[in-house]
């Protein structure tokens, strides 16, 4: 059997947000460092918990293999003069490679020929090399935030207190900081805070359980959902789905013990929302709802620890509960003492962004520009979605929202059916955050729907306009996601708006706002969005069909892809290889086009007269299908022009030496460019 290489860092407790990155980063740092060393290994896998995070590495080598290895030095001409006789350069060259000159090679590169040096690396043992991987990776580990302690001079999340490194069942030797590696790995905290000596990988994990630890999370992660589905069941209900507080739960956890608890049903009158915000971002708790998905007074916890006397636990957590569910419901009662309508001039005095002004001039741009769509797409909704555009914010300044910025929106439409407005409004307020994340949740009204694009839309020309535009790794105002939301929205309500439109419109309600040219804002707002809906639709569509549907207009979203589903559905058929390279031929032919009538006079080959007659046909049935959006169709009809197209490049001479002919030749192939140059950019598909 293959030795296998076995790393554990101890720690003082690592916040859990750190963990799972930490467990991918360790990963690849030890692939890289194993292949830079040409060190063969089997599987790699990774552990984490709050106090050590810990590889496995099955079939690990036992040491390099040997290894050829050329040196590239300077160029013959620098290495030799004219006579042949080396220079300084070479004889630096072999020196530094430890070779004499006559050792030199000549080879032959894509630049020209240079010197080089051939030499033979003699592979050295696995167990010596890593001494020098396994403290360089330590060291290399990415967090969020890490910490000095001590007087010494390394960084890591937290203080080590310990380091497991195992070789084949042999420690490598190693020092990080003032820590000595070596085989004495530590038991629980609390259970059992005790060192244990480690022989190899799974006799880690046997002592590991048997000293109240484990490591794996996704062992954890099924432990722990098992055991709180069972308290769900037991109460005469279900656990509310919710994997982010599972993964967040498995990682504040060495070994997981879950209790279940109660809270008074008064409380039930206050908001769900409320309750399970309460619950799950102070408590790190799980809700429990029946089979109607309504809440019911039960939670359940997740403890690190097995408790000697359960009640004595449940009575803890349920009193803490009931201080924090207390706070909940006065927050939610102090708010609805001022209707939500009252609220609005407070906005006056919320900055949104230093240079754009307050929520309140923010809401007046987009209220604007909200009523302009339903005077578009909905008319007979436009005072809801007035209405609902001045609400919508208003919620931020409730003591709620102040506590738990995640109900923004949420807490508007309670106060909102509170103070007896329109039910679409109230959803609305809600709905016009929606998508609150790639792929989410997509508002169900067309209230919602338009407030949405707006208030959207008013972010991202509103800070482009001052210069606030996102970069390769920073987006503070979440424009890309927004982008997206917009987008998503667009299509999944099948609105024929003009993009360019409606940032027109944004950008002339931000006028005095804007510290840039409003031209040059606009084109990069319409390339921002070009890009995220490249990006959406290639990973439903090949990418060259997206990029040549797009390339000839995404200006409507809904029509670009109409054209990109046509396409790829068109590229499918066995005769498209052929007739793309026809309509290619075309397209080289006349580049930028030329717009003149055709004069039927002027031909002089039976071939170009059938072209035209077959393409005077077919031009007037294509159009009518584009006018009716259907694409597909009008592909296929345009695909009857392949034989005489290919009729006319074989008979024809395009250039002619007659100026005329030549120039109505030119013009026939226009024409048809144009025809299927108004669906898509043929030029830019692969075959």
């Amino acid at each position: 059997m293959a030795p296998e290489l076995f790393l554990e860092i101890g720690t003082e407790e690592i916040p859990a947000a750190f963990l799972p990155r930490a467990m991918a980063d360790m990963d690849s740092l030890i692939r890289k460092e194993l292949e830079t060393a040409r060190i063969s290994h089997g599987e790699i896998r990774t552990f984490a918990t709050p106090r050590r995070l810990a590889l496995h590495v099955n079939d690990v080598a036992g040491r390099q293999p040997d290894a050829d290895v050329t040196a590239m030095g300077p160029a013959k001409k620098v290495a030799f003069d004219a006579d042949g006789k080396p220079t300084r350069a070479a004889e630096g060259f072999a020196k530094g490679q430890g070779v004499e000159v006559q050792d030199l090679t000549v080879v032959e590169t894509e630049k020209g020929e240079y010197v080089a040096v051939t030499k033979r690396l003699i592979g050295r043992p696995t167990a010596e090399i890593l001494t020098e991987i396994l403290p360089r990776m330590v060291g290399a580990i990415p967090f969020r935030k890490s910490m000095r302690w001590g007087d010494l001079d390394v960084r890591f999340a937290r203080p080590i207190h310990w380091i497991v490194a195992l070789f084949d069942g042999v420690v490598v030797p190693f020092t990080f900081g003032s820590v000595n590696s070596g085989s004495m790995s530590r038991g629980h905290r609390f259970m059992a805070n005790a060192a244990f000596p480690v022989r190899d990988f799974n006799h880690y994990l046997d002592e590991c359980e048997r000293h109240f630890v484990i490591p794996d999370p996704e062992k954890r992660k099924e432990i722990i959902r098992r055991e709180v589905e069972q308290a769900a069941r037991a109460t005469g209900g279900r656990v509310l789905a919710d994997e982010e507080l599972l993964e967040q739960v498995t990682f504040l956890v060495e070994y997981p013990s879950v209790v279940c608890g109660s809270f008074p049903l008064d409380f039930l009158q206050v908001p769900r929302e409320v309750l399970i915000t309460s619950m799950r971002e102070h408590q790190r708790y799980f809700s429990i709802v029946d089979g109607e998905g309504k809440l019911l007074p039960h939670f359940i916890t997740v403890n690190n620890t097995l408790a000697e006397d359960p009640a004595v636990v449940v009575k803890g957590n349920e009193r803490v509960l009931r201080a924090r569910l207390s706070d909940a419901r006065f927050f939610f009662d102090e708010d609805r003492k001022t209707p939500l309508e009252d609220r609005v001039e407070d906005l006056k005095g919320v900055v949104y962004q230093a240079r754009l002004g307050t929520s309140y001039e923010k809401m007046e741009r987009f209220r604007e520009l909200a009523g302009r769509l339903a005077d578009q797409l909905c008319p007979g909704m436009k005072d809801k979605v007035l209405r609902a555009a001045y609400l919508c914010k208003a919620d931020l300044v409730t003591g709620m929202v102040g506590e738990f910025p995640e109900l923004q929106g949420v807490m508007g439409r309670e106060y909102a059916l509170y103070a007896n407005e329109d039910p679409d409004v109230a959803t609305a307020i809600h709905e016009h955050y929606l998508p609150n994340q790639a792929g989410g949740e997509l508002p169900t009204t067309p209230v919602g729907s338009l407030v949405s694009i707006a208030d959207k839309l008013d972010t991202i020309c509103g800070c482009f306009g001052v210069g606030l535009i996102p970069t390769g790794t920073a987006d503070p105002y979440a424009l890309r996601r927004s982008a997206l939301g917009i987008i998503a929205i667009v299509v999944d309500r099948g609105y024929g708006v003009s993009l360019s439109a409606l940032i027109d419109s944004s950008l002339e309600l931000l006028r005095d706002k804007l510290s840039r040219d409003p031209a040059e804002v606009k084109s990069d707002v319409l390339e921002f969005f070009r890009g995220r809906y490249v990006n959406l639709m290639a990973g439903r569509y090949p990418a060259d069909v997206v990029d040549s549907a797009v390339a000839v207009a995404f200006d409507d979203l809904n029509d670009a892809a109409a054209r990109i589903g046509a396409l790829a559905e068109f590229k499918g058929r066995e005769d498209f290889e052929p007739l793309a390279v026809a309509f290619k031929r075309v397209c080289n032919m006349v580049k930028n086009g030329l717009d003149l009538p055709v004069e039927e006079t002027l031909f002089q080959e039976d071939a170009e007269r059938d072209l035209f007659s077959a393409f005077d046909g077919v031009a007037a049935i294509a159009r009518g299908m584009i006018g009716t959006k259907n694409y597909l169709g009008a592909l296929v009809e345009i695909a009857g022009l392949r034989g005489p197209v290919d009729a006319f490049f074989d008979r024809v001479m395009v250039m002619a030496d007659d100026e005329q002919v030549r120039n109505n030749r030119l013009a026939l192939l226009t024409g048809i460019s144009r025809l299927f140059g108004s669906i898509a950019d043929f030029s830019r598909l692969s075959a």
